[in-house]
């Protein structure tokens, strides 16, 4: 049964639940070898050898829930607030690009000022519009935001977003219950159907997760699964990506440091390649919340995101700015050239690409791609591109020394002249001083 599942898998075609569940209950220490193996093949398959790269953006902890296991929760008395301004987001958002980034998550307390929503559409505009001293921008901007009405999400997608992302945090429905006692937040039914309203609405690009520690991890794969399954039957779509966060320690929150269903590092492994077996063709995001050990160990198990250089406080990228509390305690506090030079030394390419977004390759136009590997054909020559960018304009030496060759090398896994001979031209041309090519 494992050997024929494993076999289905590495034919990229979706799981069933039962077998789905099958590589959840694996225990033998060979099986597990075998699993983590298949899930690096699927995602190399599908996606290459890259690592997207991206940065969260706090602007906000003011929050009206009452989540248990989070430092913005309304009542929390242990952090300093703060909803930043239009002009600190500007200059938080020139911090980040000064790092090299060119892709953001724009991240809320679900609460906002007096201007409601019109406050994030407002952030938005503001992220897009910042520039720093090369002249470079913010070239996609995701948003991790509360639910909300179709109406709502329509003005959203009018803003230029990427990617709407939503977790459940937890599909139990007691633990829900429980760790959410209070604000709108606590009703389950319309958090979950916040991705339907999305889907209603246009926007065709969308993320889902779960807050793993909350409640048991095999429940919260399937249940996880079982909402993919009812998004692909009513859209025939599921979701872009999905991200995998663990329960860290926040301020105040005593259910934070002590996890009631803690997931250990070698559960944690088998999440990520299962998941990737189960839907081949949906991107994996990883977070700062890990370890770089285990962010290493995570790069060969089908993650496809990371987050680096991640802060998660309001304010946190500009100089001395840690007046506020963040959402959580972060695993990996190295700055983004030191995380870029650790991708490169495991031979991983580094990507800022942005191209799928701002060409229209989002929702079933990118499946097409996907589903026969042909997306692979784009995503490297864009990995090279924008790194050639990051190395010309942000690299530290050893990073530049490490990705001239490892770019050198990666073009000749290119298979097709003419896509070989395309990427090379216009490395030509970033290294004569162009910017932001992408095909």
């Amino acid at each position: 049964m494992f050997e024929d599942i494993i076999k289905k898998s590495l034919e990229k075609r979706r799981l069933s639940l039962d077998e789905t569940k099958t590589l959840l209950d694996i225990k033998d220490p060979q099986e597990l070898e075998k699993l983590f193996a298949a899930a690096k093949k699927v995602k190399d398959e599908i996606y290459g050898n890259r690592l997207v790269i991206f940065a969260p953006l706090y602007i906000s902890n003011l929050c009206q829930n009452e989540c248990l296991y989070c430092a913005f929760r309304k009542s929390n008395q242990d952090i300093k607030r703060a909803c930043l301004t239009q002009e600190q987001i500007k200059r938080e958002t020139e911090e980040i690009l000064k790092t090299g980034q060119k892709r953001i998550l724009l991240v809320a307390g679900e609460t906002y000022p007096k201007e409601g929503l019109q406050y994030v559409y407002d952030s938005i505009k503001s992220i897009y519009d910042a520039r720093d001293s090369k002249n470079n921008n913010i070239r996609r901007l995701n948003v991790n935001l509360a639910p909300l009405t179709v109406d709502e999400f329509k003005e959203l997608k009018k803003t230029g977003i990427g990617t709407y992302q939503l977790f459940q945090e937890t599909y139990d429905r007691e633990t829900y219950k429980k760790m959410h006692p209070s604000g709108p937040k606590a009703d389950y039914d319309y958090r979950y159907t916040a991705i339907d309203r999305a889907f209603e609405a246009g926007i065709d690009d969308v993320g889902i997760g779960v807050l793993f520690g909350l409640s048991d991890y095999k429940y919260e794969v399937i249940a996880l699964m079982k909402h993919i399954e009812h998004l692909e039957e009513k859209f025939g779509l599921g979701p872009h990506t999905i991200s995998v966060p663990r329960l860290e320690p926040a301020t105040g929150s005593a259910v934070a440091k002590n996890p009631p269903y803690a997931v250990s590092d070698l559960e944690f492994k088998k999440i990520l390649a299962v998941l990737r077996l189960s839907v081949p063709y949906t991107g994996l995001i990883l977070s700062t919340r890990e370890t770089p050990k285990m962010r290493r160990a995570a790069f060969s198990l089908g993650v496809s995101q990371i987050s680096a250089g991640s802060r998660t406080n309001p304010g946190g990228y500009a100089a001395g700015s840690d007046d506020y509390h963040g959402q959580f305690s972060l695993g990996d506090h190295r700055p983004i050239d030191e995380v870029i030079y650790d991708i490169c030394e495991q031979g991983f390419i580094p990507s800022f690409c942005t191209s799928c977004y701002r060409l229209g390759r989002t929702g079933l136009d990118f499946m097409e791609l996907a589903k026969p590997g042909e997306i692979k054909n784009k995503c490297l020559p864009n990995a090279l591109m924008t790194f050639k960018e990051y190395l010309l304009d942000y690299a530290s030496s050893k990073v530049k020394k490490n990705g001239e060759k490892l770019i050198i090398k990666e073009l000749n896994h290119i298979n097709k002249d003419v896509v070989r001979n395309f990427t090379k031209e216009r490395l030509k041309d970033i290294e004569a001083g162009k910017r932001d090519v992408f095909c």
